[in-house]
């Protein structure tokens, strides 16, 4: 039985590997390729690693029209969802969790029906709705159409956060002479602080990375994205300059990635533990 246990946690193991081999392939060869010289790219013999490291792809790329710009609009959108979905969120997921009313249930069921829908689906009815608000080429508009999309799934994670947390918390320090608004932000909104790390990671990485509403609604090169500025790197001429575009798509992921470092340690607890709530 111990053998047999051993050769399965070996084969576990090797398939974990190969998984994890295959998932991060593209990335390693999108750095590989940044740091290639353009005869190496454009070899007919692939090679996996540079010979000749260079950072001029990268130069070219953050020295190109609108890179800063983008990445200033990128931010701001990014940051404005992050914030009035956790706010927003926060609060329906505690009335959910906590307070009964009319159609509560069938809210609940609305919120996971929303996750459903394809986006592709909503490109033309967001559209108009946004063209008959001039919302059209503005950033206000594209964080309102990321908002429909990352609060039904923070609302869902935190009312399962919100629902772990007894009650008697809360009233043990009204007990003791605390206001219901001290309890609130003493007990109930340290103990969620998991699930908002949980949830911001969610919504930060959704919105940085969308590409699709973001060059449907957006015109302008100063008002697009940096995910639409990257689109516009491959053009339609003869020659790609693959080198750029990943040394681009490189210093795209990189916030993505310093973000996920700094809150990784309450990114799984927050997860598990809003998932099975409730």
């Amino acid at each position: 039985m111990s053998r047999r246990r051993a050769r399965g946690r070996l084969g576990w193991n090797a398939l974990g590997i190969v998984i994890f081999v295959v998932l991060v392939f593209p990335v390693f060869w999108m750095l590989s390729t940044s740091l290639k010289d353009n005869d190496q790219i454009s070899s007919f013999t692939p090679t996996w690693f540079p010979r000749h490291p260079t950072l001029q792809h990268f130069a070219d790329a953050i020295h190109r029209q609108y890179f800063w710009t983008d990445v200033g609009n990128s931010a701001i959108v990014v940051l404005a969802t992050v914030a009035i979905a956790l706010v927003l969120s926060f609060l329906a997921a505690i009335a959910l969790a906590k307070y009964g009313f009319s159609g509560r249930k069938l809210f609940i069921v609305l919120v996971i029906g929303i996750q459903m829908l394809p986006q592709a689906g909503l490109i033309i009815p967001l559209y108009i709705v946004l063209a008959g608000r001039h919302q059209v080429n503005t950033l206000t508009g594209v964080i309102l159409v990321y908002l429909t999309f990352a609060l039904p799934f923070c609302v869902w994670t935190l009312r399962g956060f919100v629902l772990g947390i007894p009650k008697e918390l809360e009233e043990a320090a009204m007990v003791d002479g605390s206001t219901r608004l001290g309890a609130f932000v003493r007990i109930l909104l340290p103990l969620v602080a998991p699930g908002l790390v949980a949830t911001a990671v969610f919504a930060f990485i959704t919105s940085w990375n969308e590409f699709i509403f973001a060059n449907t609604l957006l015109h302008s090169g100063s008002k697009q994205t940096i995910t639409v500025w990257l689109s516009f790197l491959y053009g339609g001429n003869r020659f790609v300059d693959w080198g750029q575009i990943m040394a681009a798509s490189t210093l795209i992921a990189i916030p993505v990635v310093i973000f996920f470092l700094l809150v990784q340690r309450r990114i799984s607890f927050g997860l598990t533990t809003g998932a099975v709530k409730g």
